[in-house]
């Protein structure tokens, strides 16, 4: 990225911008106190939301919700029409800066086009058998908007774990009810929240919004697939998604196909359930991708058969991919990613939050004097977010400060742009070395952090599991 499209980027954000998030805020700060009584101060911010959408196929819907609320009519379908609206606003922001970014960079981007296999049934159909634990959890998202988050207490925490226990048990919810269970572990740990001194009042209202949705939809839309894709897969890094109860890594990288079709910028993700105890190194071990975990390990690149594209998302399946041969990510980054089609993200799916761009920066300066990480190129500067660097890899504060290249996500957040770090080039004892989160994909190579995983709590739990097994 060269110093004048960085300046460009960074001078304020797109026009409307900013009124999109004043709006949402007014709705999430009527979620902190609740929809029991709307007083005339949340009112005046429904009314806001109803005006920003009237001229979108929502207006009457919302309008219509928008009136009942404030008379202090609180229905659910009221609730999914007013979360339905906070998504286009930030669906809204999320295209005017990916724009923003495309016509900076020259980034070439895929319009959406949702690609259902023959057979699937309609987006938005339940999974069979998942009535009952649907409108439980819709009933717990209900109460929560009542109650607002100030007045969230251990017996409403409590009340989720029905809805969460019924959604796990139906494979086609488990994205539902993975959300519940980090919002319900957030809201525990946090109970009371009146005593609070300030409320995450975005992200909760983020988590309850989707969930709202998703319980209605009740279904995972990437669960219909998409076009199988063949061809070579360039890892270029990795970022690692890490909560108490869950873990995912999601690999970006450029993908190859044949025909003469321009290469592809493509994410690949992988997850499981986690416990709080399991952290670090150990994470890597309870992901179910094995040729995936070495094909990072090794920085090798992988050839995918037949793998289904969704978007910008393959839905990894190891079982249809081998590993090829070695490639640099800072070659592949050098050679194909200024030319590589990026993807939109579903509609679903748009929040500024959701910005994650692969870059490659080089000859930049680095500042560490004047408090936080920050790159210099051509006279101008940007954030770099070193709290994202996961325990899982060697990658560290440290040696981004010491970095002469960055492999990063460009990502949007609180009003800025700022870079996270996914590799790093830099000099380690007189010499150049290449560091990257998923170095320890199969294991740390740091003897010192071998030595520190003795008994780690993945072995330990799997040991306990199999003698209950046995008995």
């Amino acid at each position: 990225m060269l110093g004048t499209q960085l300046a460009e980027l960074l001078d304020g954000a797109p026009a409307g911008v900013g009124q999109a998030l004043d709006l949402v805020s007014g709705l999430d700060d009527v979620l902190v106190h609740g929809f029991a009584r709307v007083g005339e101060e949340p009112a005046a911010a429904l009314a806001g939301v109803a005006g920003a959408v009237a001229a979108t196929p929502l207006g009457d819907r919302v309008t219509e919700a928008v009136g009942k609320l404030t008379a202090g009519s609180v229905a659910g379908e009221h609730l999914v029409v007013l979360a339905g609206a906070r998504v286009a606003l930030l669906g809204a922001v999320y295209d005017a800066l990916v724009a923003r970014f495309d016509a900076v960079l020259g980034r070439d981007r895929r319009a959406w086009q949702p690609a259902p296999p023959v057979g699937a049934p309609p987006v938005g159909t339940p999974p069979a058998g998942a009535a009952n634990a649907l409108a439980a959890c819709r009933s717990w998202l209900h109460e929560l908007a009542v109650t607002g988050w100030r007045g969230v207490d251990h017996d409403l925490v409590a009340a989720a774990g029905q809805p969460i226990e019924a959604a796990l048990a139906v494979p086609g919810l488990r994205r539902l009810a993975v959300l519940l269970d980090g919002l319900a572990a957030e809201l525990r740990a946090s109970c009371p929240v009146a005593t609070m001194p300030a409320v995450p009042a975005r992200r909760w209202a983020d988590l309850w919004a989707r969930a709202v949705l998703l319980a209605e939809a009740g279904d995972d839309m990437a669960a219909h697939g998409g076009e199988p894709v063949s061809g070579r897969l360039l890892v270029l890094g990795v970022d690692v998604h890490e909560h108490g109860t869950a873990v995912q890594v999601q690999v970006h990288g450029v993908l190859e196909t044949t025909g003469g079709v321009p290469a592809r910028l493509v994410r690949a993700s992988v997850a499981a359930a986690k416990v709080d105890t399991i952290v670090g190194p150990a994470l890597w071990r309870l992901l179910p991708a094995p040729t995936l975990l070495r094909a990072l390990a090794e920085q090798r690149s992988l050839h995918v058969t037949d793998m289904p594209l969704h978007g910008g998302d393959l839905l990894w399946r190891d079982d249809q991919a081998r590993p090829g041969e070695p490639a640099d990510p800072f070659a592949t980054a050098r050679v194909q990613l200024a030319g590589a089609v990026a993807a939109q993200l579903p509609p679903l799916d748009r929040h500024p939050v959701g910005i994650a761009e692969p870059v490659l920066l080089e000859g930049y300066a680095v500042r560490t004097a004047d408090g936080p990480v920050s790159f210099e190129l051509g006279g101008h500067t940007v954030a770099v977010d070193v709290d994202r660097l996961p325990t899982c890899g060697p990658l560290t504060a440290e040696l981004v400060a010491a970095s002469s290249a960055c492999l990063g996500l460009l990502r949007w957040e609180a009003g800025r742009w700022l870079v996270q770090p996914l590799a790093v080039q830099a000099t380690v004892k007189r010499k150049l070395v290449g560091v990257h989160n998923g170095d320890w994909a199969q294991g740390p190579t740091d003897p010192k952090v071998v030595k520190a995983q003795a008994g780690d709590a993945v072995a330990v739990l799997r040991e306990r599991a199999g003698r209950l097994l046995r008995r």
